[in-house]
């Protein structure tokens, strides 16, 4: 499976954003996907996931600001990013999870810049 991100930008503080993922390949077996994100000098955290059956899951950082969403049919899976904060600041990963034994696949990642 390859995931491929897109809508990364600089956009200043109180600001919104849009990230996309699109899944291709073997994604009948991918049953998670999500946002994580890394700023430098500091570990890839989690920012939101959601289930096939569209559970979701969120850091407490960016609940009530961020929302995913997913598009099961074009294996796309969204993230709305609202009152944006110059912590925000980080390369952003989406992430397939596939049933075990595969293996995740992530994206090559997107810029996010929040600026005061």
């Amino acid at each position: 499976v390859q995931v491929m991100e897109s809508g990364g930008g600089l956009v200043q503080a109180g600001g919104s954003l849009r990230l996309s993922c699109a899944a291709s390949g073997t994604t009948f077996r991918i049953h998670t996907m999500g946002w994580y994100r890394q700023a430098p000098g500091e570990h890839r955290e989690l920012v939101a996931t959601i289930t096939n059956s569209g559970t979701t899951n969120y850091a407490d950082s960016v609940k009530g600001r961020f929302t995913i969403s997913r598009d099961n049919a074009k294996n796309t899976v969204f993230l709305q990013m609202n009152n944006l904060k110059p912590e925000d600041t980080a390369v952003y990963y989406c992430n397939a999870k596939r049933t075990f034994p595969l293996p995740d696949s992530w994206g090559q990642g997107t810029q996010v810049t929040v600026s005061s």
